[in-house]
């Protein structure tokens, strides 16, 4: 079994890589053509992906940040995603992972909760974002935080840290009971 590790491989210079794993291909195609549309300093690699663990392969670059899309209306995809963080060393939640929950704007048509994604988002102390990505202004506002975070995780921020990126992104909620 491939379990992916955030220091498997030495970073590049001005390099910044991002892995998005989801169900849906052209959610993810859209969303990485978004994010190559913003400018930035560092050289943006996006590798999409279905699910983990990914193919052995010794060319694989050093992954910066992965994303894990939960399409809201679908079942099937958060039950690949569950399946997929097996797959994922646990240094990799210290501000390298985030939870992208899409179709958020039509919650009535949801079959995957919101509490249900955001429990998963606690349990791995990870970052979660909502979003709709049906709209090119959604396209486009994700894409920038995206990019954003990518380039804190991969240390392309002077002064931030990916831990400083996480504990800015949690909620100030305090824990729940089953939490602690």
């Amino acid at each position: 079994m491939s379990v992916l590790r955030p220091l498997d491989k030495l970073p590049r210079l001005n390099t910044a890589t991002i892995l998005l794993v989801g169900t849906e291909d052209a959610v993810l195609q859209q969303l990485a053509d978004s994010m190559l549309k913003e400018s930035c300093t560092s050289q943006l690699m996006i590798h999409l992906a279905r699910s983990l663990p990914l193919p052995s392969d010794g060319n694989r670059p050093r992954l910066d940040l992965i994303v894990f899309v939960v399409n809201l209306h679908s079942k099937y995809s958060l039950q690949n995603v569950e399946e997929s963080l097996c797959h994922v060393d646990a240094s990799f939640f210290l501000g390298k992972v985030c939870f992208l929950a899409t179709g958020a704007g039509e919650e009535s048509h949801c079959s995957v909760h919101r509490d249900t994604v955001m429990k998963l988002a606690r349990t791995y102390r990870s970052p979660l974002l909502f979003c709709d990505l049906k709209t090119e202004d959604f396209h486009a506002t994700m894409a920038r935080r995206l990019v954003r975070m990518l380039l804190v995780s991969a240390g392309h921020v002077p002064g931030v840290s990916a831990l400083n990126l996480l504990s800015l992104l949690r909620t100030t909620e305090s824990p729940s009971l089953e939490d602690l």
